[in-house]
């Protein structure tokens, strides 16, 4: 598996548990309708833990655009990568939250609310107030980013020149850093901290054949596209100040 593959296939398992998990609890009929936040949070972490599983041996399991611009920034990427990554991790974003839609296809139809049916795909603020719900993404994924960056050898260990990212890690510490992440700080947008995982399932909202689906909210779209980036630009400059960067 290349490196393209690895970050699609580990974006889009990511995003068919998450998407699948806000689902199963905000959709009318589901097993799991009403079961609240501890169990969203969950699920996405254990996603993130997938995902890392699948695509950290071939890619290093970025699966996140601000993961790779970040590790870019440090110097602990190439550059020459980061749209080919970017890119992989937009339509695995869009494939998983397609996959969520169609095995809870029965769940949206039953569903009335244009808000229910739009909450698997996108974040959307709990208090609409765009400077503050910018200010939360990026304190977020400057978390997120720190304690990667932290986390990681700055040098290619790979025979192959497989790029270091999340996978260095391990997968279960990722998980838990996701976890506390959205138990902690995820409270006031639904802590996208991943532009592609905002995006992309909110094109498939956008295009998607769902009865009664309202508006995909793109007024509010580059919150949690420009936040992330923010934040993982922040997290970098904080990690290369303090003199612990790395070089490709």
């Amino acid at each position: 598996m290349d490196a393209f593959v690895a970050e699609f296939v580990g974006t889009s398992l990511l995003l068919a548990m998450g998407s699948g998990v806000v689902a199963n609890v905000v959709l009318n009929h589901t097993k799991g309708n009403n079961s609240g936040w501890i169990v969203i949070t969950t699920a996405w972490a254990l996603g993130v833990f997938i995902g890392v599983v699948v695509a950290g041996p071939y890619s290093g399991a970025h699966l996140n655009p601000a993961v790779s611009i970040a590790l870019a920034i440090a110097g602990d990427f190439p550059w020459a990568d980061v749209p080919s990554y970017i890119f992989a991790q937009l339509l695995g974003a869009m494939f998983g939250s397609g996959i969520a839609w169609l095995v809870y296809k029965d769940h949206f139809d039953a569903t009335e609310d244009p808000g229910l049916k739009f909450a698997p795909f996108g974040t959307a603020p709990a208090i609409r107030n765009l400077s503050s719900n910018l200010i939360s993404e990026i304190v977020g994924t400057s978390v997120l980013i720190i304690v990667i960056l932290y986390s990681t050898e700055p040098t290619i260990q790979d025979g192959n020149n497989t790029p270091i990212g999340m996978g260095s890690l391990g997968a279960l510490p990722v998980a838990f850093l996701v976890w506390v992440i959205g138990l902690a700080l995820g409270g006031t947008t639904g802590y996208a901290i991943n532009p592609a995982r905002d995006l992309g399932p909110r094109i498939m909202h956008q295009i998607l054949p769902i009865k009664g689906k309202g508006s995909s909210d793109w007024s509010y779209s580059w919150v949690p596209t420009l936040g992330p980036i923010l934040g993982a630009a922040i997290a970098a400059g904080i990690y290369l100040l303090l003199g612990v960067g790395g070089m490709v």
